[in-house]
């Protein structure tokens, strides 16, 4: 007669689940953070038996449904009571609390399990996060700059994206059109509308190219929470003075879903955060054969290929930005050609496929250990 651990772990079909890896989720809000793991999740399960913990995402969802054997939904008590046979089952976290309940788990409870802690900061962690991260077993990092900054990296194994989700449209010029905005070409930003996302930075360049360059219409895709308000008002009253409501579009908060479409009919997407943990943006772009402008922040500067698929400016420099912007709009075949090379290079170094295989290699390492 199975024990009652053993019954906790039973799926409906009377099956028992033994994961190689519990990935946790474990905050309301949608973030990048929330993408990257619902992206990554279908990929992982090809790779690993996955144990996946936390707010509904659909790619969770999706997999669990469609490779039940290899990725289940877990209530969080349950997924702590797992049983081992023998093996260290990795725990996976992106985030500081997740990794403080994972330590917990570990030397407290005294679960049979593996800290696996994934860190892209590009800046020195605060003093408590760098306490944990002591902890973990093992650190992931995601860009070579991120890995210097904390201890037990074991990998730098930079983000990717699904190139058949990211694609092209068939036809950009008519996927515009059919949006009814005017114009003939976007250049889009997206991410919440806030300073520390660089929204006045791209407006300030708007409000310059804008008016030479009558054909293009600037878009913006994200979340002005009622804080930010404040700052993006002056914005606003800037747009209203030069004559170009109709032309600078507010979307508004945008379905992850909905997001490749957007990419994909607008020619140009602009990155100018003053700060970026990372930045998955510009490679999502790429893959919809955009051209790309990006400050240098977050792992841009290895996304970018300088001239070829785009170009970087400094952060928080609206007239740099401008300049870098003014060849594309007075040129749109050279931003096609840029989105065609972003697109072949997004394929080749970015793909999702190579960071769920290099996430799977260091899993397996620790589950040995």
């Amino acid at each position: 007669m199975p024990s009652a651990h053993d019954q906790r772990n039973q799926a409906a079909d009377g099956s028992a689940f033994e994961p190689d890896v519990v990935v946790t989720c474990l905050k309301r809000r949608f973030t990048g953070v929330s993408g990257t793991i619902n992206a990554l999740l279908p990929w992982l399960s090809g790779e690993l038996r996955v144990a996946y913990v936390g707010e509904d995402l659909p790619g969770a969802e999706l997999a669990a449904r469609s490779n039940p054997d290899r990725l289940r939904r877990m209530g969080l008590w349950r997924a702590i009571w797992l049983r081992n046979h023998g093996r260290k089952i990795v725990w996976h976290v992106r985030r500081n609390h997740e990794l403080l309940l994972a330590v917990v788990l570990r030397d407290l409870l005294r679960r049979p399990i593996r800290v696996l802690f994934t860190s892209a900061a590009i800046r020195r962690h605060s003093l408590l996060p760098r306490l944990l991260i002591a902890r973990a077993d093992a650190v992931i990092g995601t860009t070579e700059q991120a890995s210097a900054l904390v201890p037990r990296v074991v990998a730098t194994i930079g983000h990717g994206v699904d190139t058949d989700r990211f694609r092209p449209a068939a036809d950009r010029d008519a996927a515009w059109r059919a949006m009814g905005l005017p114009g003939r070409h976007g250049v889009l930003i997206s991410g919440r509308l806030r300073r520390e996302k660089g929204t006045h930075v791209f407006l300030e360049a708007m409000l310059e190219l804008l008016p030479k360059h009558p054909e293009w219409t600037a878009v913006l895709a994200g979340l002005c929470k009622p804080e930010d308000e404040a700052f993006l008002a002056p914005l606003r009253d800037a747009i209203d003075r030069a004559g170009l409501r109709d032309r600078v579009i507010f979307l508004g908060p945008v379905d992850a879903e909905d997001m490749p479409a957007w990419y994909a009919r607008c020619l140009v997407t602009v990155a100018c955060p003053l700060y970026e943990g990372y930045g998955l943006t510009v490679i999502e772009a790429m893959a919809c054969r955009a051209a790309v402008v990006a400050s240098r922040a977050g792992a841009f500067e290895s996304m970018v290929d300088e001239g070829r698929t785009g170009s970087l400016v400094p952060p928080g420099d609206a007239a740099a930005l401008a300049a870098a912007l003014e060849p594309l709009l007075a040129d749109a075949g050279r931003a096609r050609a840029m989105g065609e090379a972003g697109r072949a290079r997004a394929i080749e170094r970015f793909s999702i496929t190579s960071e769920s295989r290099g996430i799977a290699e260091v899993v397996r390492g620790l589950g040995k250990a």
